[in-house]
């Protein structure tokens, strides 16, 4: 992603497979210093669209880690909806937390 060709982060949409082939997964990356200004919720937007419109999924969801709010806020703005909590299954930098799904179903 880029913004006034400045690199700002990326992002990514991983369509499932077998069973679960009408789930993509969502993830993106913001660089700090470009926080708050809206590129996740638009990023999340577009990719969202692909999976409808062009993919045929229909459910997109994303694993967030539990202090990470302002990525729960960004999905929550464009209908993301809190799923699940799955307690104390992810470790990062010698620390557990509980991770959050959130997803977004083609209705």
């Amino acid at each position: 992603m880029y913004a006034e060709n400045e690199f700002v982060g990326c992002c990514s949409l991983i369509p499932q497979n077998d069973v679960y082939r009408i789930n993509a997964e969502i993830g993106y990356w913001i660089g700090e210093q470009y926080w708050r200004n809206g590129y996740a919720t638009e990023a999340v937007k577009q990719l969202v669209a692909i999976a409808f419109n062009q993919l045929g999924i229909n459910r997109v969801y994303a694993n967030i880690f539990e202090y990470n709010v302002a990525s729960m806020r960004a999905l929550e703005k464009i209908g993301f909806e809190k799923e699940a909590i799955v307690k104390l299954s992810v470790i990062k930098e010698g620390r557990i937390f509980n991770e959050y799904i959130y997803s977004i179903i083609n209705i």
